[in-house]
């Protein structure tokens, strides 16, 4: 039987990053407030592990991304499917990163694409025209990690 998973990433801001990583793939930051709301009030979660996102109440620290067809949990928000999550940690990126996202371009062509993941707060670091994928680019996500858009 297939393990269910999730990519943890390390961040400085996990929402700022979650918010970006959600309009580059074009998934759902998951809405946490509920869980958030009953666990505040039955005194499981002090108030102080709790900040205020996009108008959601979701844990200090914490932010994660969903795909929109795959199912979720209604009350805590969790994806069950593809998944990624943003955790805050106290040590910054001192390395190139072992493991990235690829993203794959549409039917809009790859400019396009990474025009648009620019918009959004990538920064373009170099373009390539060899290997099995051909044309592709190296690019850094609002807090230097960096991944490809091909």
């Amino acid at each position: 039987m297939a393990l269910h998973w999730k990519l943890v990433i390390d961040s400085r801001d996990a929402t700022t990053l979650a918010d970006f990583w959600a309009a580059a793939l074009e998934y759902e930051v998951e809405d946490p407030s509920e869980l958030v709301d009953r666990l505040v009030a039955a005194g499981q979660l002090p108030e102080s592990a709790v900040r205020e996102h996009g108008g959601r109440r979701t844990f200090r620290g914490y932010a994660a991304i969903r795909h929109p067809e795959d199912p979720y949990d209604e009350v805590s928000g969790i994806g069950k499917g593809r998944r990624l999550l943003f955790q805050d940690v106290p040590e910054g990126k001192t390395v190139k990163n072992r493991l990235h996202i690829d993203v794959h371009s549409g039917p809009d062509g790859l400019d396009a694409l990474v025009e648009r993941l620019v918009k959004l707060g990538a920064e373009r670091v170099r373009e390539h025209d060899e290997g099995p994928v051909g044309h592709w680019w190296v690019l850094t996500d609002p807090e230097g990690n960096e991944f490809c858009a091909a």
